[in-house]
């Protein structure tokens, strides 16, 4: 059969792979269209071509026990027949590309015209001596090599704009490399285990091969499509490929088809890979995107896929993000179920919304821009009016053809004058400063194990007000040990001394041990001489396996005795059951069944318990009631995490109801209770009291028991003895949240919240629910911004709602990565709270910078429009502008944004969300400074040339030389804004700018540099830059006015702010304006028209289809008779989709399992999208 489907093949496939086939059993191609028949189709079809599934390994030339040999010669094969298991990324965009983007930006445009038509003018000679007559404005010497000069002015123009445009498109492309270095790094970190020769190994997912045996279990992301070979218990969540939530089941006979990018949820096994890289499902479905296409079109196109796939009807519901597999657990009905669009669309965006600082930017910036705007229309309208009338009514001019140009000329000057204004007013600087603060922090945080995955969380962090922690791993060391135990009626204090426990007693826990505990989880011996034994795996199980070496006996002849293969059945832990059990065949046919689990849980289900003789005993609920009250309570009052230990024996005949857990799981025998301590982190709790006084509450979510929990809380210090506090379980968490309905309510929830501390023995959902409702919660004058920690797959919901999601870099497993926003590399509390000091800084750096480029623009524009309307002309002219704009702003963004974080800022509590950008006491800054300023400069420019005994500057004539007089009005002002950069540093009022300042060598050389840059352009500047040498004395007066500033930013300091109660705040986010409109509009502005267009046309496509899919369903629903839920919600998903089609785009999987295989979901997607040809 086998051959015949191969000779068939060939027929069909022009490739070369005949000759390849021969040594292996199958071809690429098969193996394709064999990982694309789900359940039962697919063990027929293994069935029938290889029979069963080792005959599929032989044919792939491996073993289900020993996997690949591992040569290299045979993997190098493996990988020129099959593929590679690696997915090519988009290609970055181009340097030339980030340039014409740059370009884009409105000022430069306008910047441009202005320099094109300054250029062109200069060179229009204009015909005929008739100038003469032409206007009063035109007197004054003109020599010849000065008129042939007026080109400079724009070429300088167009000059500054290249340094702009090259200067941010640098920056966008070295974020971009680095971002991409980050995920190479993430990705290569990622390995996975498999079998090769025998060993177990981990090797990073890319070196996977078709052949490879690979090991599953919980927690896991699979890395290429394989088939399922042995395991037990195996459950995986789909829903990132099919939109299905509910778990799918794999089992050997029934469906043993696993796709990757799903997630393992409960149980372990084997694997046979079979498909790898752009062969996988996944790898399929990238393709069919065309990983190379654009950002955008991408989107576009994994929505209409989506939209396309009509099968896929009643999912849509859930798939409104995309692969977000973890929302779509129960959680649903907790989350936005009331169908309230804005919350479909919030949860559309990645984040929950557009990050504080971004929001208030946004404002601030349109607000500036504004302001600009009006400044400089004002200033190019008075500038004409006052012409016209000197000219044309004063002087009784007639307007005469030949001196058309001349005026043209005065005009464009006029204009350049006004464009001046504008780019001034503009801080272009804002989007450099914070690129560059986030980037660098970005950069640094890496230092502090902190893996930034999205940009905003840096800064969001800053603003936290509440931390949800795990306790295992984060706040504790995860490093388990037993040290108290109960045994044969005798309660340990420590690890009792072998010879005294019944050697029956001894033989049985040693191999309920070994045998009911993942193979996987070992115990090594040391890397370093002297260092603790090295526990791999499970820590809770690696707890027990030490305590069986601790009785100096010995885990693993137990399991080379019965090795994985032989166990009968394994009821894997999982959040529900919170107990494990594994069945092994006694060698008489019965059955022996060893369980382990939380004590109170499999306490319940114990009827027995071994005596002091190793014989069992009747274990009444009284004794049960005495022994927590005796044992189990003073351990977890210790901190002690307490584990049962029990066994259970069947009978061969009547094999007992597997499926029946309940009567299997009862009826034990208890052998022991152990106490486990898990010694908490030496640095949590000088972490947690920093935490504590910066104003962010930490609370504590766990699984163990409220004893144990409250124990350690109080240990790391989150609660302290005598407080007013909340310590509760999940359950009675629950209880009080819920109404008589069993509904969540707010008010509720926000009765408990604010003192609540530590929530034990709770569930996923619980911490979901209460990340969810604190969030939500308006009882606070300020909205809480929540950071959460997990590693776990079930803290992938709650790592998603919150603001910040934190997962583990160790113990985290790739869902949990995959949901966060900051990967903590060494699983330490005390790395978050550095996550925190670094985004207050982000925070700070910005309004350093805004209180530095705020000052300069306040006084620049003034000076250019008073200076425009009184003497035509602006003393600061458009080329030496566009250097303080480009120099200042940016070097300023430089050195301001990455100033390192101090301790200090842990001692105030976070801005939160309606605190304003700029405070009062900036406001007080940047205008007092800007008075200084402008006094002086307006003393120079109207009494200057008096001082100095120079010539005016005032009046000169179009295209004369420049004057010394201007150009020391030029040099001052640069000075007085580089000693206010100084100034800039301190934003809270301090009196000592100077502190620190030397701890950012970046700042000093930025403040040296320009300063050196500055006298060069003044003594050597010459016209292009308008300017004229100076002498030595002129420059100690620039100098020592520009000092003056610092002095007077003493005086200013001394104003109490409390007094200024008339400054007005800006850049603040009122309520209203969390809702994401803005992002609407800044998605918007970001596409060109024709883009709008292309958008346009396919939210109407979207509805059509919406609707006819609607009726379709609606019409089954009516034949089938069953609930019209699906079809409502479809309508209330719909709805969400057209308001904004650019978001549906997904992680990475798609749910587009069956618009593969319909061939009218596939053409509705290539209709939908004008931009696709030919789908296979």
């Amino acid at each position: 059969m086998g051959d015949m489907t191969n000779s068939d093949f060939y027929s069909k496939n022009q490739r070369n792979e005949a000759n390849h086939a021969g040594e292996f059993g199958c071809t690429l191609q098969e193996l394709r269209s064999l990982m694309e028949l789900r359940g039962t189709e697919a063990v027929v079809k293994i069935k029938e071509t290889y029979g069963e599934t080792e005959g599929l390994c032989r044919h792939l030339k491996t073993s289900p026990t020993e996997g690949l040999a591992g040569t290299a010669a045979d993997l190098e094969k493996r990988k020129l027949i099959f593929g590679k298991n690696f997915i090519p990324p988009k290609k970055p965009k181009t340097f030339l590309q980030l340039v014409w983007e740059a370009l884009q930006d409105v000022t430069l445009i306008i910047l441009e015209i202005a320099a094109i038509i300054s250029l062109g003018l200069s060179f229009y000679q204009p015909p005929g001596e008739g100038n003469e007559g032409c206007g009063t404005a035109t007197g004054g010497a003109e020599d010849e090599g000065e008129a042939e000069a007026g080109w400079i002015e724009g070429a300088a123009i167009l000059l500054s704009v290249i340094c702009v445009v090259l200067v941010t498109a640098f920056n966008d492309w070295s974020k971009e490399k680095q971002f991409r270095g980050l995920q190479s790094r993430i990705e290569q970190e990622q390995k996975f285990t498999v079998v090769r020769g025998g060993q177990v190994i981990q090797i990073p997912v890319a070196e996977i091969v078709v052949g490879d045996i690979a090991q599953v279990k919980y927690g896991d992301l699979l890395p290429a499509d394989g088939i399922f070979i042995q395991g037990n218990d195996l459950k995986i969540d789909e829903s990132s490929l099919t939109g299905e939530s509910d778990q799918v089941r794999k089992s050997v006979d029934k469906d043993p088809m696993l796709l990757s990018g799903t997630h393992v949820m409960e149980g372990s096994g084997r694997m046979l890979v079979t498909a790898v890289g752009v062969n996988s499902q996944t790898g399929i479905i990238f393709t069919l995107l065309g990983a190379g296409g654009e950002e955008e079109e991408k989107k576009d196109k994994k929505g209409k896929m989506q939209d396309g796939n009509m099968e896929n009807s009643q999912n849509k519901a859930k798939q409104q993000d995309g692969a977000a597999a973890m929302e779509m657990q129960p959680l649903k009905s907790a989350e936005g179920g009331e169908g309230d669009d804005k919350d479909k669309k919030k949860s559309n965006m990645h984040k929950k919304e557009k990050s504080v600082l971004q929001g208030k930017l946004t404002k601030l910036a349109v607000q500036i821009g504004k302001a600009g705007l009006v400044m400089s229309a004002i200033t190019v309208i008075i500038l004409v009016l006052y012409f016209a009338i000197d000219t044309f009514v004063v002087n009784k001019k007639q307007w005469l053809p030949e001196c058309t140009p001349v005026y043209v000329q005065y005009f464009v000057k006029f204009f350049i004058i006004g464009v001046t204004v504008l780019v001034v007013a503009v801080p272009e600087g804002l989007p450099l400063a914070v690129t560059i603060s986030l980037a660098y922090s970005v950069k640094k945080m890496m230092k502090d194990n902190n893996l930034v995955r999205h940009l905003d969380a840096c800064e969001t962090m800053g603003n936290a007000t509440a931390i949800c922690s795990d306790k295992t791993g984060t706040l504790t060391t995860n490093r388990m040990t037993v040290v108290q135990a109960y045994v044969g009626d005798v309660h340990y204090k420590e690890i009792p001394d072998p010879d005294s426990i019944p050697a029956k007693t001894l033989e049985l826990l040693v191999n309920a041990i070994a045998i009911n505990s993942a193979y996987t989880t070992k115990i090594l011996p040391p890397e370093k001489e002297g260092g603790l034994p090295r526990q791999v795996g499970n820590k809770t199980e690696c707890g027990l396996l030490g305590f069986v070496l601790d009785l100096k006996q010995d885990y693993e002849p137990v399991r080379n005795l019965i090795p994985e293969e032989k166990l009968y059945k394994v009821y894997t832990f999982n959040s529900v059951r919170k107990s494990m059990s594994t069945v092994i065949k006694m060698p008489d046919g019965s059955f022996r069944m060893y369980s382990k689990g939380a004590s109170e849980i499999v306490l319940k289900k114990c009827s027995r318990i071994l005596n002091a003789a190793g014989e069992p005993r009747i274990f009444r609920p009284r004794d049960r009631d005495e022994m927590v009250k005796k044992v189990i309570e003073p351990m977890a009052c210790d901190g002690l995490r307490t584990i049962c230990v029990a066994f259970r024996d069947f009978s061969s005949s009547p094999e007992p109801d597997w499926d029946n857990e309940n009567d299997i799981l009862s009826d034990l025998t208890c052998i022991c209770v152990v106490g486990i301590e898990d010694p908490v982190r030496p640095e949590v709790p000088e972490a947690i009291r920093k935490c504590q006084r910066a104003g962010i509450t930490v609370r504590m979510v766990t699984g163990d028991n409220i004893n144990t929990a409250r124990a350690i809380a109080i240990k790391c210090g989150i609660i302290h003895p005598g407080e007013d506090f909340l310590c509760l379980e999940g359950k009675e968490f629950n209880r009080r949240i819920r109404n008589e309905k069993g509904e969540i309510e707010q008010e509720r929830i926000d009765k408990i919240w604010p003192k609540l501390r530590v929530l034990a023995r709770s569930s996923p959902t619980d911490k979901h629910t209460l990340v969810k409702g604190i969030i939500d919660s308006t009882q606070a004058e300020q909205r809480q911004v929540v950071a959460v920690t997990g590693d776990g797959t079930n803290d992938g919901p709650a790592l998603k709602k919150a603001d910040v999601g934190f997962a583990m870099g160790i113990a985290g497993t790739d869902v949990a990565k995959e949901a966060s926003d900051i990967i903590l590399t060494d699983d330490n509390f005390s790395s978050i709270v550095k996550a925190v000091m670094w985004g207050r800084n982000v925070y700070d750096s910005i309004s350093k910078f805004l209180q530095f480029q705020l000052t300069v623009n306040i006084v620049a524009v003034i000076v250019a429009f008073t200076g425009a309307c009184i003497t035509q002309d602006s003393p600061l002219k458009a080329v030496q502008m566009l250097w303080v704009n480009l120099i200042m702003d940016t070097f300023a963004s430089l050195a301001l944004a990455t100033e390192p974080p101090t301790e200090a800022l842990l001692l105030r509590k976070p801005y939160g969300r309606n605190k304003p950008l700029i405070s009062r006491t900036m406001m007080k800054n940047i205008l007092g400074h800007a008075v200084y300023q402008l006094t002086l400069i307006f003393t120079l420019l109207f009494v200057g040339e008096k001082m100095f005994k120079i010539d005016s500057g005032r009046n000169a004539p179009l295209h004369s030389p420049p004057s010394e007089h201007y150009t020391i009005i030029f040099n001052t002002f640069v000075m007085m804004q580089l000693f206010n950069e100084i100034n800039a540093r301190k934003i809270h009022g301090e009196r000592n700018v100077f502190d620190g300042i030397f701890r950012n060598p970046i700042f000093c050389t930025i403040v040296l540099g320009t300063f050196a840059i500055q006298i060069v352009i003044v003594q050597f500047g010459g016209k292009p830059f308008s300017c004229s040498p100076l002498q030595l004395d002129q420059w100690m007066w620039c100098v020592f006015i520009g000092l003056g500033e610092l002095v007077w930013g003493q005086v200013i300091a001394t104003i109490p702010t409390s007094r200024l109660k008339f400054l007005k705040e800006a850049g603040r986010l009122t309520e209203k304006e969390e809702a994401p409109e803005e992002e609407l509009n800044e998605d918007v502005e970001e596409i060109d028209h024709a883009e709008r267009e292309l958008r346009r046309g396919q939210i109407l496509w979207f509805r059509g289809l919406n609707r006819i899919q609607t009726q379709i369903e609606v019409v089954n629903t009516f034949k089938s008779g069953t609930s019209f839920q699906g079809a409502l919600r479809r309508q209330s998903s719909v709805t969400s989709q057209t308001q904004d089609v650019t978001n549906i785009s997904s992680p990475s999987h798609v749910s587009l399992s069956n618009a593969l295989s319909s061939p009218t979901s596939t053409s509705a997607a290539a209709a939908g999208h004008p931009r696709r040809e030919g789908i296979p």
